[in-house]
């Protein structure tokens, strides 16, 4: 079976499950979220070298209060346990996204575990925090407006290597697969420059359910797709 390098995953469905089972969203929340431990793992196991995970968009704000807080309190729970996970799994960790908004105790240990993991390449795992690629697209605009400004940069030398050097994701390969869990057949402002040419595959399954064998789902049907690029199929590309 073919194992797509780069697997992006919009990790969708979490408050719902938590409601159909007569519990909180934040109850959801913490369920994805030792999810994504094994999803992890998994990945790793089947031979994907990137891994790029939805977590909070920049939207995610406009939530009430308390699911906003309860998030916050999770994801410095994860921090922590991220790092023995990253050393199990010898993978290096990345947020992407504008960490800014975050309280100073969180971007701390979001530092942490980015300079603690740097020295694995076994997996790559990227987690998008306080994400959305419009927000994205607009600050690169803004860097390289800054970069012309100050002579660093030539407009007329700008490139699409160059919109993607100015990028989040700068340095990693676009995904190969995007996955979307839990029905909803839309990007929700995620990765808009980078999936250009990527297949996508969407699961009723929501987030907390899924696992390796949907996992696998997802891969085989990614394999039944001829990968093409302007309409050019990839072993003619290469």
């Amino acid at each position: 079976m073919r194992i797509p390098n780069h697997v992006a995953i919009i990790l969708d469905g979490n408050g719902r499950w938590a409601k159909s089972k007569g519990m909180p969203r934040t109850y959801g929340h913490i369920k994805g979220c030792e999810n994504l431990e094994k999803i992890c793992s998994m990945a790793k196991e089947l031979g994907v070298k990137y891994l790029t995970v939805y977590a909070f968009s920049t939207e995610n704000w406009k939530r009430s209060r308390e699911e906003v807080d309860g998030l916050m309190k999770l994801f410095r729970n994860y921090m922590k346990k991220c790092l023995k996970i990253s050393a199990e799994n010898k993978m290096r960790v990345r947020v992407i996204g504008d960490p800014r908004a975050f309280d100073e105790d969180l971007q701390q240990k979001i530092k942490e575990l980015e300079e603690f993991s740097s020295q694995f390449d076994e997996l790559h795992f990227q987690i998008a925090l306080n994400y959305g690629s419009r927000d994205e697209i607009r600050r690169a605009v803004q860097d390289m407006a800054r970069d012309v400004k100050s002579g660093v940069l030539n407009p007329e030398d700008i490139t699409e290597e160059t919109i993607s050097d100015y990028l989040d994701t700068k340095g990693l390969p676009d995904p190969d697969l995007l996955i979307r869990t839990s029905g909803e057949e839309r990007l929700s402002n995620y990765l808009l420059w980078q999936l250009a040419y990527t297949e996508f595959y969407f699961t009723d399954v929501p987030w907390p359910d899924f696992d390796k064998e949907e996992f696998v789902k997802a891969i085989e049907k990614y394999n039944g797709r001829e990968r093409r690029f302007g309409g050019v199929k990839e072993e003619e590309h290469v």
